[in-house]
């Protein structure tokens, strides 16, 4: 996370999923819709746990997934009703997973959880997985280790030069001709001037005088030799490319149009953010839903919130479901905390398209044609 790259990639990531509601539905008369008396209910949009928000806890489930390659969850159960009384992300490092066994050691003292559970009693989600060890997840930071390895010396050696300035380096020698001790400096004099030119150069002097007889090389490159932009830029795409975001998302300074920023919003929302939405659904639909109510229960984020900023398409969404009769005008009125009005309960479809043996059977239509060949004749 100390590489800026690294960190606005998680951040996007993990913020992107918590931005959306993720909502328990139960079905009733064959639609699915928000069971709000219920527990889960509440514990997936206001609180979770007691330290955290709904907001906190996908932010740091997301997190722990992409960073560390596991997000652990424990669902604690209410003694008395036995529903879930608590969802706890474990802290990092508290888990131990023994594959053989599938079971899961939990010492998680931050958040009060102890104790030996059971593949189903976990909510496990993981990040990659290899065929080597497909029970437990591998971080993205793991793959991207050289590229971000690498980044992470550019990024001090810059530090240094900016700090100081963009000095430059070498080596301080003496005179090859004349009376040892005399001509030529000792290496012990050399060591002290080359401290004190050292300590010049670092105050940012900017000029400093060499007594007779002594030289100095420089040995150091210039930053533009060793293109130092170019290399962070080649680490920007790299970073990126492992997290499956593009790199208009981190402020990379590209090229770009309203197409290509469009085209790349879609990518990001199809490619990256809807699989990491569909592992969260399936692993909650797997282990808090028992399998008498599957089919009548599920977990589902709203993706409707990914909307919620861009009003242009939001408005053109809206527009396009309430003209293809799936929402009505007072449905969406409802969604957007506003009254319902008069006749906006009606189901309203485009006349734009009909049938073509309704157009060719229809009787207004043939006397119309009729008209028409009489005008010509």
């Amino acid at each position: 996370m100390t590489i800026s790259t690294v960190y606005r990639c998680v951040r996007l990531l993990s913020e992107s999923v918590a931005n959306l509601p993720m909502q328990y539905l139960r079905l009733k008369d064959g639609i699915y819709s928000p069971h709000v008396s219920s527990r889960l209910h509440y514990l997936l949009t206001v609180q979770p746990d007691g330290a955290r928000s709904a907001f906190d806890f996908f932010e740091g489930i997301v997190q722990e997934m992409l960073l560390e390659g596991n997000a652990y969850i424990v669902p604690v159960y209410n003694p008395v009703s036995m529903d879930v009384d608590r969802l706890v992300l474990c802290s990092r490092g508290s888990v131990t997973h023994d594959t053989l066994n599938d079971r899961y050691t939990v010492n998680d003292l931050t958040n009060g959880v102890t104790g030996v559970y059971d593949e189903d009693e976990i909510i496990h989600i993981k990040n990659f997985t290899s065929p080597i060890d497909p029970k437990r997840g591998i971080s993205t930071l793991t793959h991207a280790a050289i590229i971000t390895g690498a980044s992470s010396s550019a990024m001090s050696e810059m530090d240094n030069r900016f700090r100081y300035g963009g000095n430059v380096r070498g080596i301080i020698t003496g005179a090859k001709t004349g009376v040892f001790g005399y001509g030529e400096f000792q290496d012990t004099e050399l060591k002290k001037l080359a401290k004190n030119v050292g300590r010049q150069v670092k105050e940012n002097s900017g000029l400093f005088a060499l007594p007779e007889g002594v030289s100095f090389l420089q040995t150091s490159m210039s930053s533009t030799d060793m293109q130092f932009l170019g290399m962070l830029q080649f680490t920007v795409r790299e970073v990126c490319r492992f997290f499956g975001v593009h790199p208009s998302f981190v402020f990379d300074d590209t090229s770009n149009n309203y197409k290509s920023a469009e085209m790349a919003n879609v990518a990001f929302l199809s490619h990256t953010l809807n699989p990491i939405l569909c592992k969260i659904e399936s692993e909650f639909n797997r282990k808090l839903i028992s399998e008498s109510l599957s089919g009548k229960r599920c977990f589902k984020f709203d993706r409707e919130g990914l909307y919620v900023c861009d009003l242009e398409g939001r408005a053109r969404y809206q527009t396009q479901t309430i003209a293809a009769g799936i929402y009505t005008v007072n449905e969406w009125r409802a969604k957007e905390n506003r009254a319902p009005v008069e006749g906006g309960d009606k189901v309203l479809v485009s006349a734009n398209l009909r049938e073509l043996a309704q157009s060719m059977n229809n009787p207004t239509n043939q006397n119309q044609s009729s008209n028409e060949e009489e005008k010509q004749d």
